[in-house]
């Protein structure tokens, strides 16, 4: 018998609405057999006015039962609630989830103040720092998770690189197939000297399945090809990948295409990390 696998929803008790878990409850219908939830209740505390003055951080017993487990009980669900109010928000999802041996992590963000998506560092470090993927759901993003589209390197040179080329192929591969969704790789560049040859593309289509009509091949900035991609083929999911790399003071770099990727797109993107060999040994 396949094992339950487990989707870790973060839930922030200040917001009205809790984009995460509603999109959790939509996909979690739709795949068979249905995963369990683990809804992580905690406070942002580098967005969110920790002060007393905010009513919205004063939640009671029938606010619980309303918001979570009335809705994972009419969907059919099962789920485990954990509370925290730990001040290092970011460290404790990461090591919750793991925790849970969860298979994603779903992540609520709050829409754009301007055309340009910012991140805060918090949100950041658990994108970089987390063992399985983690999906950022947007407010106002669609539900559906009928068109999916895969962000790859066919140029990428170095084993890590190559790796996480594979591992983002292989989770958006899985996603479609929950889902009997339409999947569509896309990949861009800028020197016409770095186009992958015809034998590159037919192999890629061989072994993702994918027709080569629904692989994608634009020059320009990843950001902008991932976006004006993402809209022609109407995607729902968005998924790509972001090296676990450090900064000579031992800091996580952000990744300004990972970030700039995010930034342009309106759509729910699962972000997928890839570690060092050396930090998986360690693990």
């Amino acid at each position: 018998m396949e094992q339950q696998s487990t989707l870790f929803v973060v839930v922030d008790p200040n917001d009205e609405k809790h984009v995460a878990l509603e999109r959790a409850l939509t996909t979690a219908r739709g795949r068979n057999p249905q995963p369990g939830l683990a809804v992580f209740v905690a406070v942002d505390g580098e967005a969110v006015d920790t002060r007393a003055v905010n009513d919205h951080l004063f939640r009671d017993e029938s606010w619980f039962r309303e918001q979570i487990r009335e809705p994972i009980a009419t969907a059919g669900l099962t789920c485990e609630i954990t509370v925290c109010w730990s001040s290092d928000w970011q460290a404790a999802i990461v090591q919750e989830a793991k925790r849970c041996n969860a298979e994603m992590i779903y992540l609520p963000v709050h829409a754009k103040s301007s055309r340009r998506f910012t991140f805060a560092e918090s949100k950041w470090r658990v994108l970089k720092t987390a063992r399985c993927p983690v999906v950022l759901i947007r407010p106002g993003a669609k539900e559906a998770r009928k068109v999916v589209l895969a962000t790859v390197n066919y140029q990428a040179k170095t084993l890590e690189h190559r790796q996480l080329n594979r591992q983002i192929s292989e989770r958006a591969t899985f996603i479609a197939g929950h889902y009997g969704a339409e999947l569509h790789l896309v990949n861009a560049y800028l020197d016409s000297m770095l186009y992958p040859d015809r034998g590159a593309l037919a192999k890629l289509a061989d072994k993702t399945g994918v027709p080569t009509h629904r692989i994608h091949v634009k020059r320009g900035y990843t950001s902008d090809v991932v976006e004006a991609v993402a809209r022609e083929i109407d995607a729902d999911l968005v998924v790509m990948g972001t090296m676990n790399q450090y900064g000579a003071t031992g800091s996580l770099l952000r990744g300004n295409t990972a970030e700039r990727v995010i930034g342009q797109l309106d759509v729910d993107v699962m972000v997928c990390n890839q570690f060092t060999t050396t930090e998986m040994k360690t693990d």
